[in-house]
């Protein structure tokens, strides 16, 4: 790895001393702490409510149960075209929709005192019985082409699937079960709200500043302009923090009428509660193909879980119809019903259940016709996207199943399921998957100011949620330029500085590195220097007779229309992909993991995992090994640890503390190896780089369970997989 490429994230040091600020690290003067009393049934409403217990403890400044529509106006739904992780707005009326909701926020001098009165908060309820599972009788299904009529959502279908399948010599047809799953995030959902005159100013952990800014606008009837909202870092989103919470509006307006800032931090349990998650899916996967395995049809049918409220759309099926050249495809989804917060978007939000599913099943067709899985992976590779028939940008899935494949030593692997053995007794398993990921852009605005000191500060459209777009702007600003990391101040996750798109989709990088580039470009113009080269900025600066030279540039995905740029100055939704004209456009991964399982407890360990990544150019190489690594440890915890368990006695979650939650400890993860291909997407963008932290996890799950089936011929259709399972 060469200087460059070994550089260390720009705000590391920040991170590990303390001096990065978080959302509700801020602690102004006179700070008040919010906490919240929540309902304890599945669904119903509230008949009556007792607060004078809380009222009565020391320090409490206000309980309140209930805001007017007038004061308080419902959000509506980002997947709606509104700003909102889900469109009901607690503490408007008296209906109850899921268990956790909140019925009363509660003000005080102290946390504690504040949690002590939150918890004698008493509610009497007229409970309704409530659905918590794709299976349950009153869950409600939906096909979702009638329920979401929008082009994006409607079923992929190309070719006679059913007729090419029925016809196949080869068939798979097995159904996967993909359980819920909670982001859990390290920084808990929370802000800290003050107004300076008529202006509100917040500060919290999110994704989508400028959905916050004019979300909360709307709901409190104010002009955007008197909105601030500060996110410099984000302690882990996952798609947990991607739009407006129902928590901001009530603490605003609890911090207007006290008079002063007002924190708020949700508990762990109410943040399993109350926070958007991964929902539960059920995948029926059927494959046709000849006897060499060279697929002809696939069928890959999705049942999904949605709030009753809004509907959560599913595209399970985007990324699988692409992973190879099926000439027939066919994807029904349908949408269930339940009674629970709106589900979201948890990192590889469909991506990851559908490699398991599809994945999984491809593993099984490779048996089934006596091929080697890396083999009969490559063999139905394409270069032309089998849906519009475009060709893609660029793709080097190829090329990580063989890198990985050499770097792993999979020539070594004996095939039949249980025949290999370490020294101990355990079982090893070898197992291998490929995932994909759409490559989206969303419009970008980036300003750069020049000093005569020689300093540059880049104000960005973006946000810092430790995938490490700083210090790909950082290093992006310091090599076109020619000058010291040291010498980059960037500003993201700022509506003071730049209009803040949602970042998400790993569309993050792919978006504001083109912004910058282009500002860059405009910048030396304004300097009347050359377009390329290393700059002496603080000689050409004072050239031109001032201390500071500015420039700015917005930049829209390839054929994106100039209004979506409005549209991302309002806080809303505005990417476009994978589908462009002329190409289409997806990262790549290959995974390689080795399972042992111990002969007498059946307990899964995995020693280590070959990753080999397709995301076009590395930005940040320090940052971006970070992110697979992240993404692989993720998808062990998926594979053999993490589900939520509905409640059915009351709703909700059994496991809603991470003492309940299982997810993966050091002592689980072994040795990860990461490389990348490195090749330029050029027609995706300028500086040629894809999304990477999405893709990282895709591909992790099935590569796992396919690694047990190979281990133990035991074939299991449902995660987390348990020792249980095994035995």
């Amino acid at each position: 790895m060469t200087a460059a490429a070994a550089r260390p994230r720009v705000d590391a040091r920040a991170k590990v001393t303390g001096a990065a600020r978080y959302g509700t690290d801020r602690t102004p003067e006179g700070l008040a702490y919010a906490a919240m009393a929540v309902a304890t049934v599945g669904k119903g409403r509230v008949v009556e409510i007792d607060t004078a217990a809380a009222a009565a403890v020391a320090g409490v400044r206000l309980v309140l149960t209930r805001f007017e529509a007038s004061e308080l106006k419902p959000p509506v739904y980002i997947m709606a075209g509104g700003h909102a992780v889900q469109s009901l707005q607690p503490l408007l009326s008296d209906h109850i929709a899921y268990r956790g909701q909140p019925i009363a926020l509660v003000v005080a001098d102290t946390p504690v005192a504040a949690t002590e009165a939150a918890n004698r908060v008493c509610a009497r309820y007229e409970a309704a019985p409530f659905a918590l599972e794709l299976d349950d009788e009153d869950a409600e299904k939906l096909r979702q082409p009638e329920a979401l009529p929008v082009p994006a959502l409607a079923d992929i279908a190309v070719g006679d699937a059913e007729a090419v399948f029925a016809g196949s010599e080869v068939r798979v047809d097995e159904v996967y079960d993909h359980p819920k799953q909670a982001a859990t995030p390290m920084e808990l959902l929370g802000c800290v709200v003050e107004w300076r005159g008529d202006t509100v100013v917040v500060h919290e952990g999110t994704q989508n500043a400028g959905a916050l800014r004019n979300g909360l606008a709307l709901q409190l009837g104010i002009d955007p302009a008197d909105v601030e909202v500060i996110s410099p870092y984000l302690g882990g989103g996952f798609g947990q923090k991607n739009s407006l919470q129902p928590h901001l509006g009530p603490v605003a307006l609890a911090a207007r009428r006290l008079g002063r800032p007002v924190k708020f931090v949700m508990t762990r349990p109410q943040t399993f509660h109350q926070g958007s998650f991964r929902p539960a899916s059920r995948h029926r996967v059927r494959l046709g193909a000849d006897g060499n395995g060279r697929l002809t049809a696939a069928i890959y049918e999705v049942d999904q879980e949605t709030s009753r409220h809004d509907l959560f759309p599913a595209m399970y099926t985007e990324a699988m119809s692409r992973l190879y050249g099926v000439p027939n495809f066919s994807g029904p989804t349908r949408l269930v019903r339940v009674d629970t917060q709106t589900p979201g978007y948890m990192r590889a939000p469909f991506e990851s259940p559908a490699s398991f599913a599809f994945e999984s099943a491809v593993d099984e067709l490779a048996y089934a016709v006596g091929r080697d899985p890396v083999a009969l992976r490559l063999a139905n590779d394409t270069g032309t996207d089998p849906i519009t028939g475009q060709p893609f940008s660029s793709r080097h899935v190829a090329e990580c199943l063989r890198r990985g494949a050499e770097r792993f030593g999979w020539a070594a692997r004996d095939p039949a399921p249980g025949s290999m053995r370490a020294d101990d007794g355990s079982l090893i398993g070898w197992g291998v998957a490929i995932g994909a990921y759409p490559a989206c852009v969303a419009p970008a605005i980036a300003h750069v100011r020049a000093g005569a000191d020689g300093r540059v500060v880049v104000a960005v459209d973006g946000h810092e949620m430790g995938q490490g777009i700083r210090s790909a702007i950082t290093f992006l600003v310091a090599d076109d330029l020619g000058i010291a990391v040291d010498r980059v101040t960037v500003d993201i996750g700022d509506t003071r500085v730049a209009p803040q798109h949602l970042t998400a989709g790993s569309w993050g990088t792919a978006s504001a590195l083109p912004a910058v580039h282009a500002a860059l470009r405009e910048l030396r113009a304004r300097l009347g220097v050359a377009e390329t080269g290393m700059l002496d900025v603080g000689a050409a600066v004072a050239a031109a007779g001032q201390p500071t030279v500015e420039a700015e540039a917005a930049t829209l995905g390839p054929g994106q229309p100039p209004e979506m740029l409005d549209r991302s100055r309002a806080g809303k939704v505005a990417f476009t992909g994978p589908v462009y004209p002329g190409f289409t456009s997806f990262s790549f991964v290959a995974h390689f993991v080795e399972v042992r399982i111990e002969a007498t407890t059946r307990r899964v360990r995995v020693p280590r995992v070959v990753s080999v990544v397709d995301c076009g150019r590395v930005a940040s190489a320090v940052t971006a090994a970070s992110q697979v690594r992240g993404g692989v440890v993720w998808g062990l915890g998926a594979a053999l640890r993490e589900a939520s368990e509905p409640e059915r006695r009351y709703g909700g979650f059994f496991n809603a503390t991470m003492e309940e939650y299982v997810i993966s400890v050091n002592a689980d993860i072994g040795e990860i190896e990461v490389d990348f291909i490195d090749e330029p997407d050029p027609l995706l963008n300028p500086v040629g780089v894809k999304g990477l932290g999405e893709v990282a996890l895709v591909g992790v799950v099935p590569a796992v369970t396919n690694a047990v089936f190979h281990a133990t011929g035991q074939r299991l259709r449902r995660v987390p997989i348990t020792i249980a399972d095994l035995l």
